[in-house]
């Protein structure tokens, strides 16, 4: 009895031990963009799923330009939604609630006007002719920089970095501000 209570300890302190396993594969081979924008403190190159492991730089500067789109997106819908739960309409739209309830109220030319818009957007906004400087730089040659040629490459980094940086806040704010809503507490968060 007594070696088989020694046994069960000595079994449960065999999982506490520290155990020797390899590198994970991802953080070796994460050298390839741990210096790339977004890769920053506290978390550096963050691909928990091992998405771009392979050290693919064509896949990593799509996955990016998804991330740079996306965020933009939800910069908009973010302000947009703010502001339309602020009460603030366009002429002839005063009927239309805020938030998920404005889908069904939205007329359809309404719709067939937002396809049409999005539509054009897509096909416009886009490297059309492989001269962004990075993913999701859409000059396409012409001089609607601002002053962004005339800036230091630290400079631009940094502006770079705070867009992507907004851009996920604002995806995590507009998800954060659907799920509440649909909670039915949208009301209960501070702002609201």
């Amino acid at each position: 009895m007594k070696t088989a209570i020694l046994l069960s300890l000595l079994a449960s302190a065999a999982a506490f031990a520290p155990s020797a396993k390899p590198a994970p594969k991802t953080a070796l081979q994460a050298a390839a963009f741990e210096n790339e924008i977004g890769a920053q403190a506290p978390l550096g190159y963050f691909d928990p799923l091992g998405i771009c492991a392979d050290g693919n730089k064509e896949n990593f500067d799509r996955l990016r330009y998804v991330e740079l789109k996306h965020g933009r997106v939800a910069m908009l819908a973010v302000v947009g939604y703010l502001v339309t739960y602020a009460g603030v309409r366009f002429p002839g739209a005063e009927d239309i609630p805020a938030g998920f309830a404005a889908l069904e109220k939205i007329p359809t030319q309404v719709w067939i006007q937002m396809c049409f818009t999005w539509s054009a957007m897509e096909m416009v906004n886009r490297d059309a002719f492989g001269l962004a400087e990075f993913p999701g730089d859409f000059r396409n040659g012409y001089k609607l920089d601002f002053g962004w040629d005339e800036q230091s490459d630290e400079w631009k980094r940094k502006k770079r970095s705070i867009e992507l940086n907004n851009g996920r806040a604002a995806q995590m704010g507009i998800l954060g501000i659907m799920v509440h809503e649909n909670l039915g507490n949208l009301s209960d968060l501070p702002g609201f």
